[in-house]
């Protein structure tokens, strides 16, 4: 049996032929802090959360409050949503994660969903690609200036959301940015940000608060995630 995995909507909103960025964590934490970036900047609300029996059971204390370590935040003028969480989920979990993400921007009627993977490669020299799941996505990526993988493998929720939104017809773009897997997250966070809004009209970052608070928010989401995971480790010894 597979995990059910459940959104729950806390209020109305309209993103037909809007944006969804994938925000899970993908190898490093560049595609979190980056997306966290955009949500803050573009004044995103929370409009939604995720959450499944297989989740660890862990509540993110910010500001006093508390919060579901998946959400979902939508900036309804911009029609754009984003799926942000602090947990790195197994393996076994990417397929359906991916799948209700896309069964959700189907519902939502979606046009583009953005999602992002590093590749090791050095970070001031390195160049940024992206790959599209169908021709409109690709035209899309050659519109906005950025070079077109032709050639490579992609791992995780970007891989299956490639995959299957190219069955699906849906426009899915995943953007290759460069990490040497030493440097900190939020150098890598920055470059990802803005090509991020390239690709989603009216979006923006502030790069020079993402450069000042980056590495700050780096260390809480890595402490979520450490938090998360020892307690699931507890939990099932």
């Amino acid at each position: 049996m597979f995990p059910e995995i459940t959104i729950k909507e806390l209020k109305k909103f309209d993103l037909e032929g809007g944006y969804l960025i994938d925000g899970f964590p993908s190898l490093s934490f560049s595609s979190v802090i980056a997306t966290e970036s955009m949500i803050h900047t573009s004044q995103f609300k929370l409009a939604g959360i995720v959450d499944s029996e297989v989740f660890p059971p862990i509540s993110l204390i910010k500001d006093g409050k508390p919060n579901f370590p998946t959400r979902i935040f939508v900036n309804s003028e911009l029609k754009v949503a984003a799926f942000l969480s602090h947990l790195t989920l197994e393996e076994s979990l990417h397929r359906e994660i991916a799948k209700k993400m896309l069964l959700w921007a189907k519902d939502q009627k979606i046009s583009l969903i953005v999602s992002s993977v590093p590749v090791k490669a050095d970070e001031n020299n390195g160049e940024i690609m992206a790959v599209g799941s169908t021709n409109s996505a690709t035209k899309k990526i050659k519109d906005s200036g950025i070079k077109n993988l032709k050639h490579g493998t992609i791992p995780g929720i970007p891989g299956i959301l490639l995959n299957e939104g190219n069955l699906l017809n849906q426009d899915v773009i995943v953007i290759l940015f460069p990490s040497d897997g030493t440097s900190p997250d939020f150098r890598s966070s920055a470059r990802l940000c803005m090509i991020m809004s390239q690709l989603i009209p009216g979006a923006s970052c502030d790069i020079p608060e993402l450069q000042k608070k980056a590495e700050k928010i780096e260390q809480t989401i890595k402490k979520d995630v450490e938090e998360s995971r020892h307690l699931k480790d507890t939990m099932y010894r």
